[in-house]
């Protein structure tokens, strides 16, 4: 009995030094995320209320518009990834996201109206309009509702209406631990997960593992990277949920005029093909983009796409390539 005592009182104190330890690990992660996004962006006051955004970069002006579980960090890395340099990248946190809270009308309408404010406080008469994913449907109405403003419009794995096949997501075990991370605003569970099965978040985010596991290191850093992203999830929680419920009718998408391109994969989890494809038919003169594989983040595409997108802003006089 004094052996079988002793032993698990080893066992408590083992247990008790990695919970500590974890804890510990998983408190300082979460500061230093913390802080990160507590820099590196201003706040507008504007009409519709504040927004937060940053504003970096020099040459032409590009919103880029970032997507569900992001912010304007997430908006930044994505214009980086997606068009590159020679661009002065404003990326707005949407309704919901870090500083930029939920307004009474948190509609992607609205928010394409303050998009629109957001560009006129920074006396900026027209620019490149990328949105990706759900950030897409605010993209939209910002380009029909003040199209003076918007000399491009690129829509990366758009989450739009499609009258066929809407955008979804896989309702499997992993994908049920995540919708309760997020609905639960649970830091820790998600960093959790991050460290102790990173496949469940890796097919939340729209891509299938066994495609991220073939791919090159830098690929998989940058998935893993985006994933990380998502966290402070509390501090997103608000606009998950806006952007989980949305919606989604038919616009007039036929009056849009400014030059668009739209990119889509076939096995992207969120099916976002039919609705790009939907708004590449109805979008008078635009180009679609469709990668076999590649999935919500486009693995393994990152040189194609940032090439289809220069091509097409140089075809519309925007660059130089």
């Amino acid at each position: 009995m004094i052996r079988i005592g002793g032993f698990l009182l080893v066992m408590l104190i083992a247990t008790a030094t990695a919970a500590g330890v974890t804890f510990l690990l998983y408190r300082n992660e979460l500061g230093r995320l913390r802080d990160a996004v507590s820099r590196g962006s201003l706040v507008a006051k504007l009409d519709i209320g504040p927004i937060e955004y940053a504003d970096s970069g020099a040459g032409i002006p590009l919103l880029s518009i970032h997507g569900t579980g992001g912010g304007f960090d997430q908006g930044l890395a994505l214009a980086a990834d997606l068009v590159g340099g020679g661009f002065r990248v404003i990326a707005p946190s949407r309704f919901g996201y870090l500083r930029t809270p939920v307004p009474r009308d948190p509609s992607p309408a609205a928010q394409g109206d303050a998009h629109a404010a957001l560009l006129s406080k920074l006396n900026v008469p027209k620019a490149v309009v990328v949105g990706v994913s759900a950030g897409a449907r605010s993209a939209v109405e910002l380009t029909l509702r003040h199209p003076d403003k918007v000399a491009a419009l690129i829509l990366i794995v758009p989450a739009l209406y499609s009258p066929t096949s809407p955008v979804s997501i896989d309702v499997g075990r992993g994908n049920k631990f995540a919708f309760w991370a997020v609905n639960a605003g649970g830091d820790f569970a998600w960093w959790a997960a991050e460290n102790i099965a990173p496949s469940i978040l890796i097919r939340f985010v729209g891509v299938r593992p066994a495609l991220l596991a073939v791919a090159p290191q830098a690929e998989r850093g940058r998935v893993m990277g985006f994933v990380r992203s998502v966290e402070p999830l509390s501090l997103r929680f608000y606009g998950i949920n806006i952007d989980s419920a949305p919606d989604l009718h038919e616009l007039p998408l036929e009056e849009i005029t400014a030059p668009t391109l739209i990119i889509s994969a076939r096995d992207d989890l969120f099916n976002t093909l039919p609705s790009a494809e939907f708004a590449a038919a109805k979008i008078p003169g635009a180009k679609l983009v469709v990668y076999d594989a590649g999935g919500h983040l486009l693995v393994g595409r990152e040189q194609e796409v940032r090439m289809a997108v220069r091509t097409f802003l140089a075809g519309a006089g925007l660059i130089i390539r």
